[in-house]
């Protein structure tokens, strides 16, 4: 298995990472009084059958979807990072810590982060100013757990001390805006600016003690991008954020995500809608949505601008 990059939160904002890189373990404390040495399956689905209710019993008036997070995100430490995966954890200072998956899982009771597994921590800090700003969105992203093996090769570049900041040269040229715009920004954006959207007005990301979990909210299908539920509670809404055109194949992706939802995390009369957000539709995609009766899609917009303030050089003027 190819080795991955997962950004790992080690207590609220990163309260323990001194600790954890002094003593060598990275953890977490979900079900903390709950020793998973002989109770961790292959399979996060099972893992989350079995450990939900669990959870549910030890939070009462608490929601699946704050469980089935909480879950996930514990199984993902102690089970899904394999020997030799990359970690970076931010120490609440603009830095993150890098090191190395070193053993599997063990449980270290009555001490914080109980559920561990070894670091090999390296001898370097990536500060955040340092970093590019697609790979900073994601460190940056929601909950314990947040994969950013897209950005592998820059993390590589930190470790062996070799990395140089990227500088965009004048002879390069946009070629597409609302696609380059929308890689780095739009779902922050979106969620950033949430009430002030239509979405708003009928739906809230999910949150849990004031902490959003509606982003990049984990499946066993992969990373919902924005989860909501309508201010009646009665609705949850799956949504998927698409750049440039959106051809047909995200309907399979999104009707998977919207599965997982209906049958792990819909409360008791609560139904599930999806939502594909993209700069524009292709005819494959109009033609399937025609047969989906609860997938909408929504076209974003971008408007870029390059503006001429009228300074000059001193130069021109002599």
């Amino acid at each position: 298995m190819a080795k991955r990059y997962n950004r790992i939160m080690l207590g609220k904002g990163g309260m323990y990472a001194d600790q954890c890189r002094q003593e060598g373990f990275i953890g977490v404390d979900f079900l903390h009084d709950v020793n998973l040495t002989n109770d961790i399956s292959d399979s996060w689905k099972e893992f989350n059958k079995v450990h939900i209710p669990i959870w549910m019993d030890r939070h009462p008036g608490k929601s699946k979807i704050a469980a089935g997070l909480s879950c996930a995100f514990l199984w993902t430490v102690c089970k899904g990072l394999q020997i030799d995966d990359i970690v970076l954890s931010p120490n609440g200072r603009g830095e993150y810590y890098v090191g190395k998956i070193a053993s599997g899982y063990f449980y270290k009771e009555g001490d914080i982060l109980p559920h561990r597994r070894k670091v090999d921590w390296f001898d370097v800090s990536i500060r955040g100013d340092e970093v590019s700003p697609s790979l900073i969105n994601s460190l940056c992203s929601m909950g314990t757990c947040s994969e950013v093996t897209p950005y592998a090769q820059e993390i590589e570049n930190f470790i062996s001390k070799t990395y140089k900041p990227q500088i965009i040269g004048n002879n390069q040229e946009i070629e597409d805006a609302s696609a380059f715009a929308f890689e780095k920004h739009l779902e922050d954006f979106l969620v950033r600016n949430w009430k002030n959207t239509t979405l708003g007005k009928n739906y809230d990301i999910f949150e849990e003690n004031g902490e959003l979990v509606g982003q990049q909210y984990q499946t066993d299908t992969g990373a919902i991008d924005i989860l909501a539920v309508s201010k009646d509670r009665k609705e949850v809404l799956v949504i998927e954020l698409k750049r440039g055109r959106t051809t047909d194949v995200v309907v399979g992706q999104i009707q998977r995500y919207m599965g997982y939802v209906k049958d792990e995390l819909l409360e008791q009369g609560q139904t599930v809608k999806g939502m594909i957000i993209g700069l524009e539709a292709d005819n494959k995609l109009r033609r399937a949505l025609s047969v989906c009766q609860n997938i909408e899609f929504y076209r974003y917009q971008i408007d870029f601008k390059l503006i001429k303030d009228g300074t000059r050089s001193m130069s021109s003027t002599n």
